[in-house]
């Protein structure tokens, strides 16, 4: 049997690549022959693992990371009838069954039957569901008529696969939140945070039509990687508070849309510099964002955080002036992005030189063995979103 390997959380701070189990149809003693096993051609690291990497989540160690997953099929289950061995294709990071309420209406993100414990699931991930990682060698996919994305054209694709290996997450998430947050044609946008999904979502609003993307950061760096495309940017250890700097861009101190590309690690600035505050994203959406404007979450907020300093943020409880919000009729969009309700869009938007991801977000491709690398470089802040290629088959 061929063997396999993955990228292994093994305590705070700590990544190992292992030796693991070569992927079957079935999770458990729980049948799969809805499924396929995938030669992995692409597998990202996301600031998502990241969390749990830190420490800030309850992840056991042993568990296979990875939930942005491109590959080859190599094995069918003998229920799949339309994805045929030979196809390259997307994985949605969200894993969904294509038969319960939530999944017939479009809400892949919180499939009602993946995951024994709450709505929705991933691969990879703590508390979704079990479902084995994909930052490997080979790793099995469930439900493979309904959650792959075949791609049209195979040499097409791999010609542009670090491009398309964006569609499995990130590229899907940013353009969901510039989506919930209402951008349109000539719509101003604040966009909280530099990181990958931040400059996949800054990408994201300039192909929607958005007038002035504004991007804001503690990191010079990412925001230098975010103007090098075309946005503004705000850097939050200037001293100068956000409205006078958005002024200075916008000439008035607010803006349309909001997008909180940061979560629930946010850092303070200013007076609060060097200071957690898991808060401070959201109360600054309703403090810049014009009455009436939307507001956009993708950034992940967690439901337990034991590595917070905050009692009240242990538990996911976070101190937020709703009231601010609720006065200025402001709109909140939270959650998983259902990635399938995106994905064929934005891999034609790639196909068709519409929209160049891979530059946007500073690709930069790194072997199996060198995962562990990759994930102190990223968490270091580096601008640069790391691809990793198991099998030595990106040119």
């Amino acid at each position: 049997m061929c063997k396999n390997h993955g990228v292994s959380y093994m305590g705070a701070g700590k990544v190992e690549v292992l030796e693991i189990e070569y992927p079957k149809l079935a999770l458990g003693d729980r049948k799969c022959e809805h499924g396929v096993i995938l030669k992995i051609i692409a597998t990202n690291i996301c600031g998502s693992d990241q969390h749990m990497v830190r420490g800030r989540t309850s992840a056991e160690k042993g568990l296979v990371l990875g939930h942005e997953i491109t590959g080859e099929v190599i094995e069918c289950g003998r229920e799949v009838e339309f994805i045929k061995m030979g196809d390259l294709v997307s994985v949605p990071f969200n894993i969904a069954c294509g038969r319960c309420r939530n999944c017939k209406s479009g809400l892949t993100g919180i499939c009602l039957n993946v995951n024994g414990d709450r709505p929705g699931a991933a691969y990879g991930y703590v508390d979704m569901g079990g479902w084995v990682g994909g930052q490997a060698e080979y790793v099995m996919v469930p439900y493979a008529d309904f959650n792959l994305l075949k791609f049209p054209d195979k040499d097409q694709a791999m010609e542009k696969i670090l491009d398309l290996t964006m569609l499995t997450d990130i590229l899907p998430t940013g353009y969901h939140g510039a989506v919930m947050a209402g951008v349109t044609a000539g719509s101003i946008v604040y966009i909280a945070g530099a990181g990958p999904v931040g400059l996949a979502c800054a990408a994201s609003c300039q192909l929607l039509g958005a007038a002035v993307v504004i991007v804001g950061d503690l990191n010079e760096e990412r925001l230098a990687q975010a103007r090098s495309f075309g946005c503004e940017t705000i850097n939050l250890t200037n001293g100068i508070p956000v409205e006078e700097q958005i002024t200075m861009i916008v000439g008035i101190p607010e803006v349309d849309c909001f997008v909180d590309c940061v979560g629930f690690e946010a850092n303070g600035h200013g007076a609060n510099a060097g200071k957690e505050m898991p808060a401070i994203v959201l109360n600054q959406a309703m403090a810049i964002t014009r009455a009436g404007g939307q507001i956009g979450i993708p950034g992940l907020y967690v439901t337990e955080d034991p590595g917070s300093k905050d009692d009240a943020a242990k538990q996911g409880s976070l101190k937020i002036r709703f009231g601010l919000g609720w006065a200025k009729s402001h709109s909140f969009h939270t959650g998983q992005t259902p990635t399938m309700k995106y994905h064929r869009q934005l891999m034609n938007a790639i196909l068709y030189n519409k929209i160049d991801i891979a530059k946007a977000v500073n690709v930069q491709v790194i072997s199996l063995k060198d995962a562990p690398k990759g994930y102190a470089e990223f968490d270091s802040g580096v601008a640069k979103k790391f691809v990793i290629d198991p099998h030595g088959l990106i040119v």
